[in-house]
């Protein structure tokens, strides 16, 4: 079959037409793709952040913020933690409030949590297991509340804790074995408590230890202060900081800083603590036994005497240290050793003196003999010339 020639600019023009639209057609349809493609993101990040504000969804009345993980609940006059706290948190702030109870459950769900503060509250009493699941902490503030002591297990869970703060509470002692637990901890504030004495065996397993605060407390500077002294020094030898520990009794040390009474004047400690060991020693025996009153002969006689005690040591009386004693006694030492000193130089002046002297006279006496060798023999001779005569 023969197409005309005049037919095929007809069929070229439509055959540009049929091009033209499916070009179209793509264009079309490609727009519509892009179109729901960017729909789609737009979607999807919609949900993300959603989904980011439902995982972090902030306590009502607290302020928080989701880039570094932080709720804070601070000055909102609340008496109790909200139970809402987003279980990735990482920083909780919950100062001057009433807090005056911590659940045990409490931070059960927190387990990231890296920095607790809870200063400036009402806390009297923390629970032995309230921080058991805080594995992560770094962080512990506690200061200001009206704690009053503190179980020997309750930081046996936060082996990561740098930096713990239970200044300005009612601690009177210190429990020993608190501190097992924490070797990464640097940073320690005891100050403004009601702590007399400290144990030393409670802060040596503080091995990375770098700043002790415990000022303002009513320290008693006696034998019981003894070895953590001993602890100090040894403590501040390594480039430890620590600030004053200012003695309250006894009354001679009132005010001086414990680190600067020496250690001279505990020398009365050691002996006690010989004479207690040497009591636990006679304990060992049978045991003792007090005697009785012997009954007077007439009743306008004397009262009736008691018989010492057999075996029984008596108790020795805690004598506070006496600063005066241990000056006058540093002051008797120095003034002997000083005359000891004067009576050995004077008795080694004397010896060089008398040696000279004698080895002089043994020099003069050895010029002297042989000069009486010769008049001797002058006297023999002429005493000969005389008998022949």
């Amino acid at each position: 079959m023969v197409f005309p020639l005049s037919l095929l600019p007809s069929i070229q023009e439509g055959r540009a037409r049929e091009g033209g639209t499916c070009c179209q057609s793509l264009i079309v349809r490609g727009e519509f793709m892009v179109f729901g493609f960017l729909i789609r993101l737009m979607l999807g990040c919609w949900l993300s952040l959603c989904a980011a504000e439902s995982f972090f969804a902030c306590p009502s009345s607290c302020k928080c913020n989701s880039g570094n993980l932080e709720v804070d609940c601070s000055g909102l006059g609340l008496s109790s933690i909200p139970s809402d706290i987003p279980t990735n948190t990482r920083t909780f702030l919950f100062l001057n409030n009433k807090l005056s109870i911590l659940p045990g459950p409490v931070f059960s769900n927190l387990s990231a949590l890296q920095r607790l503060d809870l200063s400036n509250n009402f806390l009297d009493q923390l629970p032995q297991n309230i921080f058991s699941d805080l594995g992560n902490l770094t962080e512990l503030q506690l200061r200001n509340n009206s704690i009053r002591a503190l179980d020997k297990d309750l930081l046996q869970h936060t082996a990561l804790l740098r930096q713990l703060d239970l200044s300005i509470n009612g601690l009177a002692q210190i429990p020993s074995g608190i501190f097992d637990d924490l070797p990464a901890l640097r940073s320690l504030s005891l100050r403004s408590n009601r702590l007399q004495s400290l144990d030393r065996v409670t802060f040596e397993p503080l091995t990375s230890l770098q700043q002790l605060q415990v000022g303002d407390n009513p320290w008693e500077c006696d034998c019981n202060l003894r070895d953590f002294k001993h602890w100090m020094e040894w403590f501040s030898y390594r480039g430890g900081e620590i600030d004053q520990l200012a003695c309250t009794l006894p009354k001679e040390l009132k005010g001086k800083d414990m680190r600067m009474v020496p250690m001279e004047m505990f020398n009365y400690c050691s002996q006690l603590d010989d004479e207690n060991s040497s009591t636990v020693l006679d304990n060992t025996g049978p045991p003792c036994t007090k005697g009785s009153p012997t009954p007077s002969k007439s009743k306008s006689g004397p009262e009736p005497e008691v018989e010492p005690s057999v075996g029984c040591p008596q108790k020795q009386r805690y004598r506070p240290v006496s600063v005066r004693r241990a000056i006058g006694t540093v002051i008797i030492a120095g003034v002997v050793c000083g005359i000891v000193c004067i009576m050995m130089v004077v008795a080694a002046a004397y010896g060089c003196i008398y040696a000279s002297l004698m080895a002089k006279y043994h020099r003069e006496l050895k010029k002297r003999q042989p000069l009486m060798g010769d008049t001797e023999g002058e006297h023999e001779e002429q005493k000969q010339i005389s008998s022949v005569a």
